[in-house]
């Protein structure tokens, strides 16, 4: 009798912290499929594919690691799949599917061997970090676009938007909504912050249409990524970019998230769980999913298992109905959103040893080329390349290794036959 007592306090306690969970990352339905747009997929297709695969990220993340953690599609990864890959490398929808498909192969098959551990030792944190602070100013720019913050100059590549105008004004009066929210740590800021940018754009006359109610048979619920480019050499060198972000990026969150809840022992199944999540995702029609930041709330809030993952999955699969409502939601108030997140990104700049050149400046290569060549892919391989000649240069080859070495050619190379090509 006390068990089930115990069993039933616990459920609510962990189903309350899902609820939480799931109002701090529902933000990702309308942000993950205007940016999924931006790549040629229509917005409530969009909407579906990010819902299906948080849904079964969740599921599977309480199924099989019995960890309270949230998979939505990574933001900086969908940046990354959406500009860089199928954008920038000219790539169809469906092709750019099958990247993230071969992207998340390759992380399934270091959450199964050592090559995981190889790797984690192998790349310098420096360049990690990197990545992560280039990701969050590439966010930050997305979001100053989609805002009409800044617009391309006549003179100059960006200037200033035009200040007197609704857009601009709704997204900067949103902006400062969604820091005060933020600061504050008001639960779910995010969607409040939405919410509130929704109901200024109605007020200022920039909010969208709503959507019909969903016609279901029209939908397309699985795609079939495209693998007929998969011999071609600009292939691979999409797959790689994506498939060392993803690496890092989920390694880090997953023991950062562990170590709150003080279960390191979970970490080799949550970062499983996390692998076959995103290789998921190349057939529900969206970039890959991470194990969210947003994890610490729902561990904050007193969520230990997977009950709280389980709960968020069956939130997630509700929200299909609220499609019509979410496809209101304008770019005006995606975009402080955007911006924030980027904010938080940049924080990593503080784990960067600046103060050793050596290792600052090919970190700073990589922070500034992701923005200014808006292309995440580009960014990295200047650092990369940069990294092993800075270390031969002040004679420290010593500290190389052998995947630094590696990558720095694979890039090399594939700048020399971009530069044949053209």
């Amino acid at each position: 009798m006390l068990n089930q007592h115990h069993q039933k306090v616990s459920w609510k306690k962990e189903g309350l912290a899902g609820l939480i969970g799931y109002f701090t990352t529902v933000y990702i339905v309308a942000v993950n499929s205007q940016i999924l747009h931006s790549a040629g997929l229509p917005l409530e297709s969009g909407m579906i594919a990010t819902i299906l695969a948080s849904a079964l990220g969740c599921l599977i993340m309480a199924i099989y690691a019995n960890a309270p953690m949230v998979l939505i599609p990574g933001m900086g990864v969908n940046a990354l799949f959406a500009y860089s890959i199928v954008e920038g490398s000219g790539m169809t929808f469906q092709e750019g599917l099958a990247v993230v498909f071969v992207a998340s192969l390759i992380f399934l098959v270091t959450a199964f061997t050592k090559l995981g551990d190889w790797l984690k030792h192998a790349i310098p944190a420096s360049l990690k970090h990197a990545i992560t602070v280039g990701l969050g100013l590439f966010l930050t720019l997305i979001g100053l676009e989609k805002g009409g913050l800044v617009v391309r100059g006549e003179h100059s590549l960006i200037t200033l938007g035009n200040p007197s105008s609704a857009i601009v004004i709704t997204s900067i009066l949103t902006l400062f909504i969604g820091i005060f929210l933020f600061t504050r740590n008001v639960p779910g800021n995010f969607l409040v912050t939405m919410i509130a940018g929704t109901m200024i754009a109605h007020f200022t006359g920039v909010l969208g249409e709503r959507g019909d109610s969903l016609a279901l048979s029209e939908q397309s619920w699985v795609f079939m990524p495209d693998f007929t480019s998969v011999t071609g050499f600009g292939f691979w060198m999409a797959v790689f970019p994506l498939a060392i972000v993803l690496i890092f990026e989920n390694m880090g969150l997953i023991h950062g998230q562990l170590d709150m809840l003080d279960q390191q022992s979970k970490f080799k199944k949550s970062y499983q769980a996390s692998a076959f999540s995103a290789l998921s995702t190349g057939f529900l029609g969206t970039s890959p999913t991470v194990s969210s930041a947003e994890s610490a709330a729902v561990i904050a809030s007193g969520g230990k298992s997977g009950r709280a993952a389980l709960t968020m999955a069956v939130l997630f699969i509700g929200t299909i109905f609220l499609i019509p409502w979410i496809s209101m939601v304008p770019s005006t108030a995606i975009a402080p959103i955007l911006i924030i997140v980027g904010a938080l990104m940049v924080q990593n700049i503080k784990e960067i040893p600046l103060d050793q050149l050596s290792e600052a400046m090919p970190a700073f290569l990589i922070i500034v080329m992701i923005p200014f060549t808006y292309s995440i892919a580009d960014g990295m391989a200047f650092g990369f390349i940069a990294y092993p000649i800075v270390k031969f240069a002040i004679g420290k080859q010593r500290e190389l290794t052998t995947p630094v070495v590696l990558i720095a050619m694979v890039f090399l190379i594939e700048f020399i036959m971009r530069s044949l090509g053209h």
